[in-house]
């Protein structure tokens, strides 16, 4: 392990006032006295002795060696943590991380405690070292209440969010200017409502974790169980469920039919797990009855953790959609305005997590064909009949604009792949009758569609990447309420012409396309179903040390 340059030449002077103080976490000598450090002596002195202090107190990784390095230089040497308060509220912050799913140990919570509560007898090499370790533990807290321990760029292929941004040193100036250590990382701790209200979660369910012991475990083998059909897998469905908090009924094991009040008791579990809701219990339903609170809990810190990769300032009017519960919130000043279901990309083609700026409303869009459903659907299925082009009343156009007839196409040409593949507008673009244009790398959007009676269905994860919107008339018409020449009347007048209009949006409006599969509604913690699979490899990313 090699360690930064200045534990050579640190020649600090180094204030730490001991005092009685019965503060959580900290026991602190009875008399208080000033420990300084003199110069060194030796230059080589911390170099010769760091190593063995290291390994005697658990081998100390420090995470932040050439920023240390260099904020120390830039110091002259002099110590940072002279002040007892400031050393005793960092402490009590990484203590208090736990609230928020981080773990304190990545904080040398063990090290400082014991060397917080015993200053006056450790030597000047160990006191030193505890100034260098209290500097890379505000570092290391603050970066992960800000950015989260891991990097989303390095674990996804496709991510379209930038990591937020910190200046450690001056958070930390920042801190020891206001004399206040807590506020500093406070500023950088996640404010959404969706993040607080897991941290709720986590408390409780850290307590339903610890008591819970060998919950029913309901066999996965077997057909799906329908409407008054008998299962022997009845009796420990109910019993599940009643641990769960869905049945208050007597269990017989004799009662083995799936009988009225069950499937309510069921639809009602569904219902919150964002489980298909139609009373059928088939695997996803066992699946799910046999998650435990620990597995619940793991969830909920995968969550806390995507919340801390997530921006900071969402803006002042905002759409907001849960790609995993496939729910859609127009939020303005905190306030939701409205609510739509959604539908979005298949595992296959799955909607990517991004942000980006609304700029205008297509009103009977027409549809340019994306590259991917292009090579997969489109020119295989028209290489083997032309006829399908007309049929879907598609256009093609060649690299130079001019529209071609699709039985003149040579479509074993490799120049098919550069063609352009309209769609036009009408009953059959599967746009529908509007579309919300925010321009980004993605060609993601908001759209209607004809297929409106997918969204009975509560696994929607049915798109080609774009995300379909139910009532997205309704949401556009907000986006156009600054705008009073689009009344309704104007809009039906445009709609009704079945010509392709563009509408600018003045309003400053963010769409923000977020994952996350658990969250606390009214006092209530719902999970959704990782349509992903993302959850499982996040946590173990963050438990891998």
């Amino acid at each position: 392990m090699k360690y930064p340059h200045f534990l050579i030449f640190l020649g600090v002077l180094f204030l730490f006032s001991c005092k009685e103080d019965q503060k959580k976490g900290i026991e602190t000598s009875k008399e208080e006295e000033a420990v300084v450090i003199e110069k060194l002596a030796s230059s080589d002195l911390i170099a010769k002795r760091f190593t063995a202090i290291s390994n005697s107190v658990g081998n100390i990784d420090l995470q932040y060696a050439s920023l240390l390095d260099s904020i120390y230089s830039k110091r002259e040497y002099k110590p940072i943590w002279t002040n007892r308060a400031l050393r005793e509220d960092l402490y009590r912050g990484i203590e208090r991380a736990k609230e928020d799913g981080l773990e304190p140990e990545d904080y040398h919570l063990s090290y400082l405690k014991k060397s917080l509560a015993n200053l006056s007898e450790l030597d000047d090499e160990e006191r030193s070292l505890t100034e260098i370790i209290l500097t890379d533990a505000f570092f290391g807290l603050a970066s992960d209440y800000n950015s989260g321990k891991l990097d989303p760029k390095k674990i996804y292929s496709i991510w379209g969010l930038e990591s937020n941004k910190i200046e450690l040193t001056g958070l930390l100036n920042y801190g020891i200017q206001q004399n206040n250590i807590l506020a500093a990382i406070d500023s950088v701790t996640p404010k959404h409502e969706v993040y607080k209200g897991l941290k709720q979660s986590l408390k409780k369910y850290r307590e339903l974790a610890k008591k819970e012991e060998n919950p029913i475990f309901i066999s996965e083998e077997g057909e799906s169980i329908k409407a008054d059909e008998k299962d022997e897998r009845i009796p420990d469905i109910k019993r599940r469920l009643k641990e769960l908090g869905y049945w208050e009924q007597e269990i017989t094991d004799s009662l083995d039919t799936y009988d009225d009040s069950l499937q309510e008791a069921v639809k009602e579990f569904q219902e919150k797990y964002g489980i298909e809701t139609d009373g059928v219990i088939g695997g996803g339903t066992i699946k799910t009855l046999n998650k435990t609170y620990q597995d619940r809990l793991e969830q909920i810190l995968v969550n806390l953790e995507r919340w801390r990769w997530y921006p900071k300032d969402l803006g002042e009017q905002y759409i907001i959609v849960n790609i995993a519960n496939y729910r859609l919130h127009l939020v303005k000043n905190e306030d939701t305005l409205a609510t739509h279901l959604t539908m979005v990309g298949t595992e296959a083609r799955k909607t990517p997590v991004f942000s980006d700026k609304v700029e205008h409303i297509v009103y009977n869009p027409t549809w340019t064909i994306p590259p991917t459903i292009k090579s997969k659907d489109v020119i295989p299925s028209a290489s083997k009949d032309p006829d399908y082009i007309n049929r879907k009343n598609f256009s093609i156009f060649n690299r130079s604009g001019e529209k071609m007839n699709p039985h003149d196409v040579d479509w074993s040409s490799s120049k098919v792949k550069g063609y352009t593949f309209r769609q036009e507008a009408g009953p059959a673009n599967p746009l529908g009758l509007v579309k919300i244009i925010y321009p980004n790398k993605y060609m993601i959007y908001l759209h209607d569609t004809p297929s409106k009676s997918l969204f009975n269905k509560n696994l929607r994860a049915q798109s080609s990447g774009c995300v379909r919107v139910q009532g997205v008339l309704d949401l556009a018409k907000m986006l156009l309420s600054d705008q009073p020449k689009y009344d309704d009347d104007k809009i039906a007048e445009i709609l009704n012409s079945g010509n392709t209009t563009t509408i600018k949006v003045t309003q400053q409006v963010q769409v923000h396309h977020l994952y996350w599969t658990a969250w606390n509604e009214n006092g209530s913690t719902r999970f959704a179903e990782d349509v992903y699979k993302r959850d499982a490899a996040i946590y173990k990313l963050l438990t891998k040390n």
